[in-house]
């Protein structure tokens, strides 16, 4: 699919919010996003980089402070955007995320990448369903990974409270939640008769400050920016770039011929490189079994009303 960023439609009048907008794929989302007349909501953790990424931006946009590894951080993000747009939202980017971290904890004591990556995105989601409802066709973007296919997802340990932690498998399963969140949605959405569309879309491999973010997460002392520096090259030189990698979630979130329940990616042999194409996850992720389990435990522990319930 020849598809870029000039075939985005006209935006004007539309509010988008994406989350992790401060850098790599959420940055390159939130700059196409605006240049096309969308009112973009940078949500973003670390106000200093939020103010210098929101000086690249050529169109309306505005920072919003959101930890989505803190559910009071996520509360207050959520009810902050319903204000912000007086309840009319457009389009929901689930971008942001963390990747093969050490061990760690969210400020509520879930696994980090869990917690992060899909915890922290349900819960902002649901908070917003009542503002999204108020837009025909209102779309929300969820965005997984190749990860996805690395593993499975254990209902019975969803924090590595009694498996061995290993952060490769930690993060696939993040992923894997991504998409099965993503689906549920779609169903409920259906279910509910509501004009609201839930997609999922991944950037193959892209150029972005995972991996690097990664290596000094990983690795400390004199050694950390050494090796961070050749993993930001190692990036650059294999892998597609930022602008690339974003094409699939910019599809889904604008593109006319988009319908709920689908998955973008890239086009290209393994879904690693390409223009955004229609394609297919692991079959494990359009379980609706395991859809409708991770759904009602994702509420137990965030303590989050389902909508649509």
């Amino acid at each position: 699919m020849g598809w870029s960023e000039a075939d985005i439609p006209d935006l004007s009048g539309k509010t988008a919010l994406v989350t992790g907008a401060n850098s790599g794929l959420g940055l390159r989302t939130a700059q196409a996003l605006s240049r096309r007349g969308a009112h973009v909501v940078m949500a973003c953790r670390s106000a200093e980089r939020g103010r210098r990424a929101l000086a690249t931006i050529d169109g309306p946009a505005e920072l919003l402070e959101l930890d989505l590894a803190d559910l009071t951080s996520v509360r207050k993000a959520a009810a902050e955007v319903r204000e912000r747009t007086g309840d009319r939202l457009d389009i929901l980017i689930n971008n942001a995320g963390v990747m093969a971290v050490p061990p760690g904890r969210t400020v509520d004591g879930f696994e980090l990448q869990f917690g992060t990556n899909h915890l922290g995105h349900a819960a902002l989601t649901w908070l917003l369903v009542p503002a999204l409802r108020e837009v025909a066709g209102a779309r929300v973007v969820t965005v997984s990974s190749l990860a996805h296919r690395g593993g499975g997802l254990d209902l019975d340990d969803l924090n590595f409270e009694r498996r061995p932690y290993r952060s490769i498998t930690a993060y696939s399963q993040s992923k894997l939640a991504n998409l099965l969140f993503a689906f549920e949605l779609h169903r409920r959405v259906e279910a509910a008769g509501l004009d609201l569309v839930s997609v999922a879309a991944h950037p193959g491999l892209s150029a972005t400050e995972l991996a690097a973010n990664t290596t000094r997460n990983r690795v400390r002392g004199p050694l950390s920016r050494a090796l961070t520096s050749v993993v930001s090259v190692g990036n650059r030189l294999v892998m597609q770039s930022a602008a690339r990698g974003a094409l699939p979630q910019l599809y889904t979130a604008t593109a006319p011929d988009v319908r709920g329940g689908e998955y973008y990616g890239p086009s290209g042999p393994g879904q690693v490189f390409g223009g955004p194409t229609r394609v297919s996850p692991r079959p494990n992720a359009l379980n609706p079994d395991h859809g409708r389990t991770l759904w009602v435990r994702t509420a137990d522990l965030t303590g989050v009303s389902p909508d649509p319930a």
